[in-house]
């Protein structure tokens, strides 16, 4: 029979992040054999715990965030994986959320919603917030819009009450309005409380959307937070794939694995459009509201109405694209969230997405995502 595997935990249980990689760990051990798991309780930034000195089991998989974690990890002689951010050892296989992407899907959140003017609040002590920062502001300069970065002061408090002041001094000297990506959701419910103290309004003067999707974090929030939605399930099964193959004796690739996000979730904190036309706010909502029911332009025409030439003349100059793009685009968003979060078919997917043909919706999806609705489900499906 074979010997039961001990594998160490060092993921800390305090955010939704960490605890998705902890239930995708587990989605993975019920799948197969399970292994004798050890889980102290640890904290993001706590110094290395002394019982590591004396491991004797046969892997661990870890967030590594400190340098004093790495020092100690790194005298070890058995397999570790590693799915911090921080990467404070190269060496080690690495899996981790992908930064471009998420960093992606919040400016086109924003730029959806009409903002000329977009800003990053990252937060200097984390490398990943400077990559999702450097990302950020890439992808805007490429979509032709200004982004205004947070620059901390010199001497930043390290109290809460000092940095919520450092951001609000900034926000205050930004144009509005004005969709702010917060490079996580307790950086984001700092933004939304500078607002409040300093009497902005969010979202019609300043939009906020975050990262990670901490639910209870999000909805106590004051509006509540939008988020991007990273796969932190996915990240800890493939972790947990990648340290049983490891611990079998196989060679990991030297390839880093990024973890693509699964999408948005928009709540009050971006529910707006930072446009002056009340005929394309008013199309914008019915299209979202009603694009899943499979309507068409001529609906839209119907619902709002107007000629036309002169609708898409106007959702083309300030929004970009046309209205039956806008439709599609909701559409397929229903029709990733479904693929990715769900066991519905294909057809079952179409109906409820508003395709009338499962046959058009695996043509359009390929044409517009890259790749077929199975493979994407494939990549992007919460396991367990």
């Amino acid at each position: 029979m074979k010997a039961t595997r001990k594998v160490a935990l060092l993921i800390e249980t305090s955010n939704a992040y960490a605890r998705g990689l902890l239930q995708g760990i587990i989605a993975y051990l019920r799948e197969n054999q399970p292994w004798s798991l050890y889980l102290a309780e640890h904290g993001r930034l706590d110094r290395p715990p002394g019982w590591i000195a004396n491991w004797d089991g046969d892997g661990i998989l870890a967030r590594i965030e400190t340098p004093a974690m790495a020092r100690s990890l790194r005298r070890l002689k058995v397999p570790i994986v590693d799915v911090s951010a921080a990467r404070l050892l190269p060496s080690l296989p690495w899996l981790e959320t992908d930064d471009a992407a998420i960093a992606q899907l919040a400016l086109e959140h924003l730029l959806e919603r009409g903002f000329q003017h977009v800003a990053y609040c990252g937060d200097p002590r984390f490398n990943w917030s400077d990559w999702r920062g450097e990302h950020f502001g890439r992808l805007s300069l490429a979509a032709g819009v200004t982004c205004h970065p947070y620059i901390p002061a010199k001497r930043l408090p390290r109290d809460h009450t000092g940095q919520v002041e450092d951001i609000a001094r900034w926000l205050m000297e930004l144009p509005k309005p004005v969709g702010v990506m917060a490079c996580y959701d307790f950086r984001g419910q700092q933004v939304l409380d500078a607002c409040r103290r300093h009497g902005l309004h969010v979202p019609d003067e300043v939009a906020v959307i975050g990262v990670d999707n901490d639910e209870i974090l999000c909805e106590l929030s004051s509006p509540p937070l939008s988020s991007v939605i990273p796969n932190a399930h996915r990240t800890g099964y493939d972790a947990a794939v990648l340290l049983d193959a490891i611990m079998s004796g196989r060679k990991p690739s030297p390839e880093v694995q990024l973890i693509p996000p699964i999408g948005v979730a928009t709540r009050q904190s971006t529910d707006v459009m930072a446009i002056d036309d009340v005929f394309i706010i008013r199309t914008v909502r019915y299209i979202r509201e009603n694009a899943c029911h499979g309507i068409n332009v001529q609906d839209v025409l119907n619902a709002v109405p107007q000629s036309r030439r002169r609708l898409e003349n106007r959702f083309r100059k300030l929004l970009g694209r046309t209205p039956h793009d806008e439709i599609m685009r909701v559409q397929l968003n229903r029709v990733k969230q479904l693929l990715g979060e769900t066991d519905l078919s294909l057809s079952e997917i179409a109906e409820r997405s508003g395709f009338e043909h499962v046959e058009y919706l695996s043509v359009v999806f390929k044409k517009e995502i890259g790749i077929p609705p199975s493979l994407y489900r494939a990549q992007n499906r919460r396991k367990g």
